[in-house]
């Protein structure tokens, strides 16, 4: 077969003239064949002589160059671009242009060859798929492109230009590739560490992974880095490598904690390289627990704030200015102690006898050191109200006077009241020239200004002697139906307490229907039923006198008449229209003059005065009697005036009986025995002016 032999270490001389080659041809096995030259075999000592000085000519003045970049940096799963320069006097066509990678191991692995027939990228690669080779003739530039580049591509890259009459060269450049970690973390330990521990203790890890190349970590505290290896401080750091091939970072540190660790801050910084530089980013801040012994204990009042008065519930605090979860905490007061839970103890509802000095004592289990610590607490008081006197006789016209004290730790302020209203300040209540109006119950009301809610209130009772007052009401002159009840109530004032009798005019006594003492007087109530006008007498009398008031009450009766009345003329029957109206009156007798026509006359519902309350029925069948008589007698003297031919003041007859009378001719007038004017009604119930006689 026909091999083509390529030695990359050595340089190629140009082709000899054409008089001075020979031609090498392959048979079918790969075996060359010799074909002789027109060449003499006389001139070879001279062609050979030729050559020589040819090719010691060209190696003084052909040469390849090649320049690369040290190294490109690229990020992963980005895109990197390797330039390769080079230079060459010959054309593109004359040129071989190879790329290679070197192995982890060092061997060399082709990866892109080409020349002025063929472009070529290797198969079977982990770059097959991945690159891209682009060459500039014009400036003697030649581009390796590498997509999504991965851990695994960081590697040497090599550019090899052979040129037909200037050799071959190469160049070599580093691909870095860098990964951004994931942001890092920080854990403390959740339990405390004492101070006096002999060995460092762990304070917390920090890590950070996915990271290329290897990230690093430094610890810090308050600001400071932290160094590592003696024997306060230990930092224990560990890689893992990820199938991915990045790295992850974990380091542990351990430190002897001083009670000035309480407060510090720890924190971890992450530094990285990515393209071009150097990155940092630090970890959240954490704190940790300090055991450190008490070098004092301090006691107080929580609540309340400011005074403590009897009733309030005292909070007492008992603190060590160290830290220990072993110390026992104990309030002394007196001989009582208190066990204290939490720092905290609650006396509650106190009282004057727990004022005094309190003792909080700390013992720590650990080293058992004992320390202690005392306030003063003083509880106020106020005592209850004392009125003197508590209950009061006074005359009408006297003077009274009581006083009213609480003892208290503090200054007092003391008000009186009556029903809810301020009568007076001061400790002595007086009022001069008492009436009625005096008695009743007062409050005394004790407070201490400087400590809200704390007060104290008695109560005194004032009674006034006198003759009885009776209260008159509103309305003493009453009006009521016929046969309803009517109720009396009268409210009498008087000390003592007054007796009252219920009478009438002719002086019968009426039975009380309940009488009750209440304090502001004596209240009785009388029911009667009314039958016709009435008076009725409240007396009240006592030892000092008596009173009376009368109540009057007028009967009312309310009537309603209806009637028809038939005159017989001719056998015709005439009645009152419906629309004609008839009031009867309380006047003995009645005269009516009325001007009749075929019509039915009916007597009109009478109507009630104003304060009419009830209806009695018997009253009402006897009214409508009356006036069926009286309408009788009205119908009999009409039928007599008609005979006559007098009616209405005129003279002659007038026939009753015509059919077209009109309905507005109907005429009613109504008289009376009083000088009144007549009133001439139509059968409409209108008005007419009465004609002169």
């Amino acid at each position: 077969m026909c091999v083509r032999f390529q030695d990359h270490s050595m340089l190629h001389p140009p082709p000899p003239p054409a008089s001075l080659t020979r031609t090498f041809t392959c048979t079918s096995d790969g075996t060359p064949q010799h074909r002789s030259t027109s060449m003499d075999a006389r001139h070879s000592a001279c062609l050979l002589a030729g050559l020589v000085f040819l090719l010691h000519g060209f190696t003084a003045w052909a040469v390849v160059e090649v320049s690369m970049e040290d190294r490109v940096e690229v990020l992963k799963g980005e895109t990197a671009q390797i330039t390769c320069m080079f230079t060459s006097d010959d054309g593109f066509g004359a040129l071989t242009i190879q790329w290679f990678y070197v192995s982890k191991t060092g061997e060399k692995h082709s990866i892109y060859y080409q020349d002025a027939t063929t472009q070529m990228v290797e198969r079977s690669t982990s770059f097959t798929d991945r690159i891209m080779v682009n060459v500039t003739v014009a400036t003697r530039e030649v581009v390796l492109t590498i997509t999504d580049v991965q851990i695994k591509d960081q590697l040497e890259f090599i550019c090899l230009v052979k040129s037909l009459t200037d050799g071959v060269s190469e160049g070599r450049t580093k691909l870095l590739v860098f990964e951004r970690p994931d942001s890092p973390t920080i854990e403390g330990v959740q339990t405390g560490i004492y101070v006096y521990e002999t060995t460092p203790s762990k304070i917390g890890s920090c890590e950070v992974k996915n990271g290329f190349p290897k990230p690093n970590i430094t610890w810090y505290r308050n600001n400071a880095p932290i160094q590592g290896d003696s024997d306060e401080v230990k930092i224990m750091p560990s890689t893992t490598i990820e199938s991915s091939g990045l790295f992850s970072v974990r380091s542990e540190l351990s430190l002897k904690v001083m009670k000035e660790d309480k407060d510090a801050q720890f924190y971890c910084k992450v530094t990285y390289l990515v393209p071009g530089g150097t990155r940092m980013t630090e970890t959240n801040r954490i704190n940790i627990t300090v055991y450190y012994p008490s070098t004092a204990v301090n006691v107080w009042v929580e609540s309340p704030k400011g005074k403590i008065k009897e009733g309030d519930s005292i909070m007492f605090h008992c603190y060590g200015n160290g830290n220990t979860p072993s110390s026992v905490y104990i309030i002394k007061h007196g001989e009582k102690e208190y066990a204290v839970e939490s720092n905290t103890l609650i006396l509650e509802n106190v009282t004057r006898l727990q004022n005094g000095y309190y003792e909080c004592n700390s013992m720590d289990m650990e080293t058992y050191e004992e320390l202690s610590g005392n306030t003063t607490v003083f509880v106020h008081y106020l005592e209850p109200a004392v009125v003197l006197p508590t209950n009061i006789e006074i005359a009408q016209g006297e003077e009274l006077t009581a006083t009213c004290n609480a003892l208290s730790s503090l200054q007092t302020h003391t008000a009186w009241f009556k029903n809810g209203r301020l009568v007076s300040f001061g400790h002595t209540l007086i009022v001069k020239d008492v009436t009625f109006d005096t008695a009743g119950a007062y409050t005394c009301v004790v407070t201490v200004p400087e400590i809200d809610g704390m007060e104290e209130m008695e109560t005194l009772r004032v009674t006034v002697k006198g003759a009885p007052q009776i209260m008159k009401p509103e309305h003493t002159d009453l009006e009521e139906s016929v046969a309803n009840t009517v109720e009396l109530t009268c409210h009498v004032r008087g000390f003592p307490s007054p007796q009252i009798i219920w009478t009438t005019a002719d002086g019968k006594i009426l039975e009380t229907t309940s009488q009750n003492e209440m304090e502001d007087g004596v209240h009785s109530m009388v029911s009667m039923e009314v039958t016709s006008d009435l008076t009725a007498f409240c007396n009240a009398s006592n030892e000092y006198g008596a009173d009376a008031l009368a109540f009057n009450i007028k009967a009312i009766v309310y009537t309603t008449a209806a009637a028809t009345t038939t005159s017989t003329s001719t056998n015709r029957t005439s009645t009152l229209s419906s629309s004609t109206v008839v009031r009867i009156t309380a006047a003995a007798t009645t005269t009516s003059t009325s001007t009749l026509s075929s019509s039915t006359v009916q007597a009109a519902t009478a109507i009630p005065p104003k304060k009419i309350r009830k209806e009695s029925n018997g009253v009402i069948i006897a009214v409508i009697i009356i006036c069926i008589l009286l309408l009788a007698i009205l119908g009999s003297v009409l039928y007599f005036l008609y005979k006559k031919g007098k009616i209405c003041g005129r003279s002659g007859k007038q026939d009753l009986t015509k059919e077209k009378s009109s309905k507005d001719n109907i005429v009613v007038e109504m008289k009376s025995d009083n000088t009144e004017d007549a009133v001439l009604l139509g059968v409409n119930g209108e008005k007419l002016l009465r004609s002169p006689q």
